[in-house]
């Protein structure tokens, strides 16, 4: 099973969504650690090769993003919640720093 690595607040972030909804992104993640796909995901390939989207639907809409595709972790690079339809850009553009964040710490 990968350990899971927790890149900028995303964890913080996490902590701040309500009980339910933070237990059932801790099962996701979990079957994601074991090599399982999350039962509600989409590939974010905008924000690099091996990027998803965790969406757990409660009274507003969760998202957990992260990369699988490296051996030595899962590394979860944002966790938010989604206010429109569309993912905001800044979120967008705060998991695409995170993931060069985590491309640049491997090659170094």
């Amino acid at each position: 099973m990968k350990p899971l690595a927790w890149i900028g607040d995303s964890l913080d972030r996490l902590k701040e969504f309500p009980v339910e909804v933070r237990k059932e992104a801790g099962f996701e993640l979990l079957q994601v650690q074991k090599g399982f796909p999350p039962s509600d995901w989409k590939p974010m390939a905008g924000i690099g090769p091996g990027v998803c989207e965790i969406r757990i639907h409660s009274n507003s809409e969760f998202r957990v993003i992260y990369v699988y595709r490296f051996e030595e972790s899962v590394y979860v690079l944002h966790a938010f919640t989604k206010k429109t339809q569309r993912t905001g850009k800044k979120d967008l553009d705060l998991a695409r720093d995170r993931y060069r964040d985590v491309l640049r710490r491997r090659n170094s």
